[in-house]
């Protein structure tokens, strides 16, 4: 059953892709419709010229000598694929992108990446790329024949809710690419929490569609956060204020805003007015949540 309306949380693009399956007869435009969604699922939606495509097993599937599942393993262990996403990044966003690429999940917690990234210490990249593709999980949701697609940030497909929300964490960007698409970059997109095994707040994408805004907090965070007053208001309440959307020169030539997303701690009382602050200074709320 899926959760919510799949252009509120971003994800729109996975709700309306069918699974593919390669069948016996097929013709060579579905043959060929399922090679793109193959390299599309795989590379995360990023552009492939001609001469980065795997000619050879192209051909070997097309003609019912290769399996899917042999495809996408061909795939991934390509050079390309390699330079992409294991050689440009750190391993922990290496990780959390071949669960996303390979079994279409978020890893389910941090003992999953960890014994992953222990593979690749004793055993090599490809030994990664065998322990996905080979795995009880691969050959239960996608079998033989069938393109790997997104699954995780459908409820039946999550054990948990952290696993669900870090989900959305991955599929967000998909517009460009697994990297160019993502405010992160190369950089892990569940970060800390992954370590800590915490779930994260699933705030609605930037879009003319939606009115949520894309948030990340700062690299240099003591920078990027304010904390109003000593402690709570009367009411004993404190809430944290994510803001992004700032402009070096909405203020002031000058501007104090190092970064385009800062996040406040705002007693209750103090919420109207910081609230009107923000925007008379070009920010937008991308969140109010209590701390």
């Amino acid at each position: 059953m899926p959760f919510g309306p799949a252009s509120v949380l971003g994800v729109e693009r996975f709700d309306s892709d069918l699974p593919l399956e390669l069948l016996p007869g097929d013709s060579e435009a579905n043959k060929e419709q399922l090679i793109q969604a193959a390299y599309r699922q795989v590379l995360g939606n990023a552009y492939v010229m001609e001469s980065e495509r795997q000619l050879v097993p192209e051909s070997q599937l097309k003609l019912g000598e290769l399996s899917v599942r042999e495809f996408i393993r061909t795939i991934a262990k390509s050079d390309l694929y390699r330079a992409r996403f294991f050689d440009a990044c750190p391993r922990y966003r290496y990780i959390e992108l071949a669960f996303r690429h390979l079994l279409g999940r978020a890893p389910a917690d941090f003992d999953e990446m960890r014994a992953h990234a222990e593979r690749l210490d004793n055993h090599g990249y490809d030994a990664d790329i065998d322990s996905f593709v080979d795995s009880d999980e691969y050959q239960s949701a996608f079998g033989e024949w069938t393109v790997p697609f997104q699954r995780g940030w459908k409820t039946e497909s999550c054990l948990t809710m952290q696993e669900f929300t870090w989900n959305f964490q991955l599929l967000r960007g998909a517009s460009s690419s697994s990297l160019k698409g993502s405010l992160a970059g190369k950089a892990s997109r569940l970060g800390g929490n992954a370590y800590l095994n915490r779930a994260l707040v699933v705030i609605p994408p930037s879009s003319p569609d939606s009115q949520g805004w894309s948030f990340r907090p700062s690299s240099n965070f003591q920078d990027a956060q304010t904390r109003l007053g000593v402690g709570a208001s009367a009411e004993g309440r404190i809430y944290r204020v994510d803001v992004t959307a700032y402009r070096a020169n909405n203020v002031r030539p000058v501007s104090r805003y190092k970064q385009s997303n800062r996040t406040y701690f705002v007693p209750f009382d103090q919420l109207s007015t910081k609230y009107k602050q923000i925007h008379r200074e070009g920010g937008v709320i991308a969140s109010i949540t209590p701390a």
